[in-house]
């Protein structure tokens, strides 16, 4: 049996749900156990950030940010259609 390298390649998407400010996060994929969908992937490059695997499959429950130590390290960016503008008539 032959073993081969298999690449995965991140899903194309319009919006990106979470930003992971490289130089903040630690790599300790505490976001990766927490996701309830799986939208990170462990990257294989010790102490660096998880990789947004399938975007689109973001629940934007916000899961990832409360579990991350580090508080800045993931920004949750929520939908447009979610977020309220309002002013004080």
């Amino acid at each position: 049996m032959t073993r081969r390298k298999v690449y995965a390649e991140p899903e194309a998407a319009v919006f990106n749900p979470v930003t992971i400010r490289e130089d903040l996060c630690q790599g300790c994929n505490q976001c990766v156990a927490v996701c309830q969908v799986d939208l990170f992937v462990p990257n294989q490059k010790e102490g660096k950030p998880p990789i947004v695997m399938y975007p689109g499959e973001c629940w934007f429950d916000g899961s990832c940010v409360e579990a991350c130590p580090i508080p800045g390290a993931i920004t949750l960016n929520s939908l447009l259609i979610n977020r309220v503008y309002w002013k004080r008539k």
